[in-house]
């Protein structure tokens, strides 16, 4: 007898959704993925249109329910790229304004001027976070500075604000829930991740009425119902389906990788590497340029982690095949790095938009560095597939610091994960074991255990944690010696892109 107790998570990430259909048993049984498409209006601006990340959303739904009976559905888990801001009309439900994608650098002078005003002490201590265009705060104020008409609907409560997860819990419900959850909440720089609540400093600060901010609640919890909602295919999503699991795709990724003990640490290398450490129920405060955040803890409760933010993992390689033409698909990149043993010197740094943790320089500029006349594409590919190692060396190293206890593994999830020569190499650089999962695609099924967790298809993280299955275990290799000389290599590199 088929089991009802199917579980439908949307994952809405920045290059594409992924939609995915889980089982009781916590198997992926069918899958649908739809890319999405970024603007660059200006040198250092990205922006989405909100609309067409929300088709995108249900073509994908579309292709992942197939022939499947929706009245199997169960429930509806939510996982979201953070820091993405859209504005939309509380009446049309249309969006205002495009969304900010969290990546966008046009909020650099809002941010200077909240460090000049003295207010980066406060704002760290009330969200854990440093000053930076990466997140909502400044977005927002931003685009009511752009219209004046739009910041007096705001302030007379006739838009809504939300990071992508609570725009995909209004149309969802059909305009009837406004709600988002902690892990979201917390990369607003907005919200007090202590008090667990908006900040009514902060928001007076930065001139952001509270009328606009969605609900929060518990990241396993009861979020809305759908409305009846017509698929790009033709078939129907029924209403009543309830929404039980939101995360950040971070924060669900760690719960994907059943990273439920103080001390386990993931990485998921997508468009940028994203690290968290679960530092259990007591924040740590960060010394080395980490952020304290919010994520879930065992069966969905509230913990603190240590997060450093990568800006440019995955999209360095794009770059490669978009912007040089070494290659004509991401996938050509192991296979051309291959071809030579080592980089022989030559070190990318990715700073397009910036430098993340634990820099957080947003004026850095990107370089490489050690050029010869024997310098070649193998030689370039590989540079860039060891500058996602290094970054994560560098946040590896900075949460080892902060929570004062080493990195005993590292779980690594995301596109990049398949590539067993970075597996290898962040291995040997790391001088610990890093391991690669049967299911990669952590953050959709992180949405999917929460949801699942909430509405009682399992009963507790324990559970999920045995369910977790191991594809492969990288030991690492390399003579400590060599280890310590190409790491100092590169933090001679971003040092001259600093300088």
């Amino acid at each position: 007898m088929e089991s009802r107790s199917l579980i439908l998570a949307i994952d809405q990430g920045t290059t594409g959704t992924t939609a995915m259909v889980v089982d009781d048993s916590g198997t992926v049984i069918s899958r649908g993925y739809r890319e999405v498409s970024c603007r660059y209006p200006r040198p250092g601006w990205i922006e989405q249109d909100a609309e067409h990340l929300w088709e995108q959303s249900l073509a994908a739904v579309a292709d992942a329910l197939g022939p499947i009976p929706r009245e199997r559905i169960l429930t509806i888990g939510i996982t979201n790229q953070r820091e993405t801001t859209i504005l939309w009309d509380a009446g049309s439900s249309r969006p205002v304004a495009p969304a900010i994608v969290w990546q966008c650098r046009r909020t650099a002078d809002l941010c200077d001027d909240l460090r000049a005003r003295g207010l980066e002490p406060e704002i760290m201590r009330r969200t854990g976070l440093v000053v930076d265009p990466y997140f909502s705060a400044t977005k927002v104020r931003w685009l009511l500075n752009s219209d004046a008409e739009l910041a007096d609907r705001a302030r007379r409560g006739a838009v809504r604000f939300g990071t992508v997860d609570s725009w995909l819990i209004w149309k969802l419900s059909g305009g009837a829930a406004h709600r988002t959850d902690y892990s979201n909440a917390s990369r607003t720089m907005l919200y007090n991740i202590y008090e667990l609540t908006w900040d009514p400093f902060l928001l007076e600060q930065l001139g952001i009425p509270a009328a606009i901010l969605p609900e929060v609640q518990p990241s396993a919890s009861f979020f809305a119902y759908t409305s009846r909602i017509v698929l790009p295919d033709g078939s129907e999503l029924p209403a009543g389906i309830p929404i039980h699991g939101v995360a950040g795709d971070q924060q669900a990724a760690l719960f994907g990788q059943a990273c439920f003990e103080p001390g386990m640490v993931k990485c998921t290398w997508g468009t940028g590497a994203f690290l968290l450490m679960n530092t259990g129920t007591e924040p740590v405060r960060s010394r080395t340029g980490l952020l304290t955040t919010l994520a879930c803890g065992r069966d969905g409760s509230l913990v603190y982690a240590l997060e450093g933010s990568v800006f440019v993992a995955g999209a360095a390689v794009q770059w490669l095949r978009d912007q040089l033409g070494l290659i004509r698909q991401a996938s050509e990149i192991e296979d051309l790095a291959r071809q030579v043993p080592d980089s022989e010197g030559v070190y990318l740094v990715p700073a397009f938009t910036g430098l993340g943790a634990p820099y957080w320089r947003p004026e850095a500029r990107g370089a490489i560095l050690g050029l010869t006349r024997g310098t070649g594409r193998a030689h370039i590919a590989r540079a860039a597939l060891e500058s996602i190692a290094y970054q994560t060396r560098d946040v590896v190293d900075a949460m080892s610091t902060d929570a004062n206890r080493p990195a005993r593994e590292l779980r690594i999830d995301g596109g990049a994960a398949a590539n067993d020569l970075l597996a290898q190499f962040q291995a040997d650089l790391l001088g610990i074991p890093v391991l690669r999962p049967r299911v990669t695609e952590t953050t959709a099924l992180g949405a999917a255990y929460l949801a699942g967790l909430a509405a009682g298809v399992w009963q507790s993280t324990d559970e999920l944690a045995r369910r977790w299955q191991l594809e492969r275990r990288f030991e690492p290799e390399m003579p400590p010696d060599r280890r310590s000389a190409l790491y100092e290599g590169w933090r001679k590199a971003v040092a001259r892109i600093l300088s």
